[in-house]
């Protein structure tokens, strides 16, 4: 079941919040697998984070290397909420738009 993942922390800066984006994409963890959704939103000096993940178990997962960073840049997420989707609705893809087709140049006319 998919799960939302809402956390708000006492404080947390925009600044604070991209070093750990950095720091997860160097970890390998930029695009975890599981993690359908992540925003962060809020007044710069004190954002906040939503998450959808397809499971419990794929949310621990990432936590796993979430938790270290978070503690390495001095990040106190507090206690996340945690809550069964009912939900999830996406926008659909837009399909690609076809390459333009080229002309095709006209035969050269023959002098006479």
């Amino acid at each position: 079941m998919a799960i939302g993942v809402y956390f708000h922390p006492p404080a947390m800066s925009a600044a604070k919040y991209d070093e750990c984006i950095k720091a997860l994409k160097k970890a390998g963890a930029g695009s975890p697998a599981g993690r359908s959704y992540h925003s962060a939103f809020g007044p710069p000096d004190k954002l906040m984070v939503f998450d959808v993940w397809t499971s419990q178990a794929a949310f621990d997962k990432f936590g796993k290397t979430l938790g270290p960073i978070l503690q390495q840049l001095g990040i106190d997420a507090g206690q996340p909420m945690m809550m069964p989707v009912h939900k999830v609705i996406v926008p659909p893809a837009k399909a690609a738009a076809p390459a333009p087709k080229q002309k095709a140049k006209a035969p050269a006319k023959k002098k006479r």
